[in-house]
């Protein structure tokens, strides 16, 4: 059978965790280095005692990781440009789930984060959207994970937008996130008593992941599109829900179900909803996309919905799908999570 050994950088963190979690049960993998910032030295039972997995926290050193592994899971806010192109000489392949590797123009990047990153052009990296860019994904020695909203959205504007069904350039975007998406570190913001019984939009049409949907859905479609994004925070810790308006060609609900399963009836982790409408619930602890819809026949409004568990497709699930597709291992190797309803 074959093996493949993989370190993950950032492991005490949400996406950190839920990766070892998932790679713990999959059956071609081997951890075999785990690096965190803050806790070198420490063994990472000590740490997160609910983990069975008993290894020594490392500093995240170049040598260490290619002397143990085929693949590193960056899962840290930045910096995973700055050992990439040694990995990459030296045989290591990189899954980025922070944002180093998700622009094709630095610059974007550069403008939108904080850290700045040079040109990456001789490395060979691609947008790890698996339902997208599968072919890509599988020659690629650098792979940018996707961010978790633009998950729940380029996937279900996909097949609309190849088959070039919409009759504006603008995409409205009404997005709902628990608050692990905002990451593990405290913030007075995000404690139970700001939380509770309280919902807020932040960041309104001015959120870091518009310029990744507007790079990703104008190239699907051909042409510039301009997307108007207002994310929410809920007081919940897992989940995404998108709704998105946009004017199409559509006459009946019939054709664009048909096409969405034209699209997606092979994929092993996209659910369309023939009726009715998805819940977050419904996919909580999966690698699954649920996507529903609703036409307005009059005037053509199409408005999709589709949820997604942030920590897992919008994150974690997505890279080891990524993994599997780089090693030639089944795509849904260690993802057949049953979802944890209620």
């Amino acid at each position: 059978m074959k093996r493949v050994r993989v370190g993950v950088a950032g492991a005490t963190g949400y996406t950190g965790m839920e990766l070892i979690r998932i790679l713990k049960n999959h059956p071609n993998v081997e951890i075999t280095f785990l690096s965190s910032r803050k806790t070198v030295g420490m063994n990472l039972k000590e740490i997160r005692p609910f983990i069975d997995l008993e290894l020594t926290l490392e500093p995240l050193d170049v040598d260490r990781v290619v002397e143990r592994c085929d693949l590193l899971f960056t899962a840290i806010p930045s910096g995973a440009f700055t050992i990439s192109k040694d990995l990459v000489k030296k045989g290591v392949k990189l899954i980025d789930l922070g944002a180093d590797f998700r622009f094709d123009d630095p610059a974007i990047h550069d403008e939108w984060y904080e850290n700045k990153i040079e040109n990456y052009g001789e490395l060979k990296r691609v947008y790890g959207l698996p339902e997208v860019n599968r072919d890509e994904i599988k020659k690629a020695d650098v792979v940018g994970n996707p961010g978790c909203y633009p998950t729940s959205v380029i996937i279900p504007l996909y097949p609309i937008l190849r088959e070039k069904m919409i009759t504006e350039n603008r995409i409205v975007i009404d997005s709902k996130s628990g608050t692990s998406g905002a990451g593990h570190n405290p913030r007075e913001d995000l404690l139970f008593s700001e939380m509770e019984e309280n919902l807020r939009a932040y960041r309104v049409l001015n959120h870091r992941h518009v310029p990744e949907m507007e790079q990703e859905l104008s190239k699907i479609f051909g042409k510039d599109l301009r997307v108007h994004f207002t994310p929410h925070i809920l007081p919940m810790t897992r989940g995404i829900l998108s709704t998105i308006y946009l004017k199409t060609k559509f006459s009946c609900r019939e054709e664009i179900y048909r096409i969405f399963m034209d699209y997606y009836s092979e994929e092993k982790f996209v659910r369309i909803l023939k009726e009715g409408y998805p819940s977050t619930k419904w996919v909580r602890g999966t690698n699954n996309i649920m996507i529903g819809f609703e036409l307005d026949e009059e005037d053509g409004t199409l408005v999709v919905l589709s949820v997604i568990d942030n920590l897992i497709k919008g994150a974690s699930g997505q890279a080891v799908q990524n993994m599997n597709i780089l090693f030639d291992l089944p795509e849904d190797a260690g993802l057949n999570l049953p979802s944890l309803y209620p």
